[in-house]
């Protein structure tokens, strides 16, 4: 299985001061690039005051476009290295905006250049991070009066198994969903067997790629 990048769970933000200057680290999980560039344009209308809102974005699902600005800081100070930060973390549909607010005293390029990264670097290590997954879908039917013990069932059948459970629904019967690796689908289907004493078959259904918290 080809992996994915991953992308993170909701947005963070992490300041550092080095020598008087302020760097504040902004980094939001998005869809797009227009996405990414809302993202940018609110930062820079609340920062208006900075001196600097440096960006850095990596987006697709094979992490394949990538943007970066300096916005005014020496050239490869900022935002190359803020999107190094992204790249070696693997992640993609994110965008990093660091907001300078400068201390008076100047940092010289390679101050620069670690003092961006660490900014990057240290708010990525507050965000949770979502893996990404081609998983199958699994249909299960259940009687209602059974829907508790296979949501329980599958719950813990999915944490084993590198698996996810989509939203249940509640018709004539109760249907589970459960998205699963493709190495894993005999054996779900094995689990349900032996759980129901053979009554109850799962529906192999489509696949996709789903968000799977890390």
């Amino acid at each position: 299985m080809t992996p994915y990048p991953a992308t993170i769970a909701a947005p963070v933000e992490h300041e550092i001061v080095i020598k008087k200057s302020r760097f504040i680290a902004h980094i939001a999980p998005v869809d797009s690039v227009e996405g990414a560039e809302t993202v940018i344009a609110g930062i820079r209308k609340r920062a208006w005051d900075a001196g600097h809102n440096c960006t850095a974005m990596v987006t697709g699902l094979l992490g394949d476009q990538a943007r970066s600005s300096d916005d005014g800081e020496p050239s490869g100070t900022a935002g190359i290295p803020m999107l190094e930060v992204l790249r070696r973390r693997e992640l993609t549909d994110v965008v990093a905006v660091v907001t300078r607010y400068w201390g008076g005293v100047k940092l010289g390029a390679g101050g620069l250049v670690r003092a961006y990264s660490t900014a990057t670097s240290e708010a990525l290590d507050l965000a949770r991070l979502v893996r990404r997954e081609a998983l199958t879908q699994m249909r299960i039917d259940v009687a209602h009066a059974d829907a508790g013990r296979y949501d329980n069932f599958l719950r813990d059948w999915a944490s084993h198994h590198g698996a996810t459970l989509g939203d249940a629904q509640y018709g004539a019967v109760a249907t589970f969903e459960v998205w699963a690796p493709a190495a894993e689908i005999a054996h779900l289907t094995d689990a349900v067997a032996a759980a129901s004493g053979g009554v109850v078959v799962p529906v192999v259904g489509v696949e996709r790629i789903v968000d799977v918290p890390a």
